[in-house]
């Protein structure tokens, strides 16, 4: 699990929690990768299981931080392994995920510049952020032969004839432009992410408006969220 905090000098404050999907291959086999896709919010996320996050984790860390004289100011993700309900830190990021950001945006109803805003002005204390309630996933297609060797400079079409809208967005993560045409610069290329009631409609939004695209030189996982939804 991804655990989000935004930190200021006096505070810090949640900044919702997502599964990232890190294995190449369906059902989480094949070689790491920096992420095939994620989904938010997470069901691991009690309100038990945080309490021992920020205590055991987040809280002590800043503080340390504070007292080397190197206050942490920003974004702050914490990987964590959760193990018979209790969480354990596998690493520190020093930003917002990549694919576990655009799921966040997503759900986020607040107006992220003000959130920002405050947080330079060390104001984020008692700040309250809304949150939607659907559900959000992100469907990472890439180009062939990641996380190895893998295609380059192959060219996108049909990517102008997908609608996007409040609840569907394309984000950009390794294309380019050249004479009004979208190429593959190669690794993750695009993120497909929908919002909706539940994370079956949401994840099957993004796999219809993959289809519209026609690029043979891409890849993706059908089945971000796999272990959730087939608990359900």
């Amino acid at each position: 699990m991804s655990y989000f905090v935004l930190v200021d000098k006096n505070s810090y404050c949640f900044f919702g929690a997502a599964q990232d999907h890190k294995r190449v291959g369906e059902g989480d086999t094949g070689p790491n990768t920096g992420g095939m896709g994620a989904y938010s919010p997470t069901p691991l996320l009690t309100k038990k299981l945080e309490k021992k996050i920020k205590k055991k984790i987040i809280e002590p860390t800043l503080k340390s931080m504070k007292k080397l004289g190197q206050a942490y100011e920003g974004f702050l993700y914490a990987g964590l392994m959760i193990t018979k309900g209790e969480p354990y830190l596998i690493e520190y990021n020093i930003r917002m995920g990549d694919p576990e950001c655009q799921v966040l945006m997503m759900r986020l109803d607040s107006d992220l510049l003000k959130i920002i805003d405050r947080a330079t002005k060390n104001k984020i204390q008692n700040l309250k952020i809304k949150w939607s309630r659907n559900k959000s996933i992100t469907t990472v297609v890439c180009a062939k032969g990641y996380p190895s060797k893998y295609i380059k400079n192959s060219e996108i079409r049909n990517i102008k004839n997908i609608f996007t809208s409040k609840n569907f967005q394309i984000f950009h993560a390794g294309t380019y432009k050249n004479k009004n045409k979208i190429y593959s610069s190669g690794g993750r290329v695009l993120n497909m992410t929908s919002s909706a009631n539940n994370l079956v409609n949401a994840r099957q939004k993004n796999l219809s408006n993959i289809k519209k695209l026609n690029w043979r030189d891409g890849f993706f996982r059908k089945d971000i969220g796999w272990r959730i939804i087939n608990k359900k």
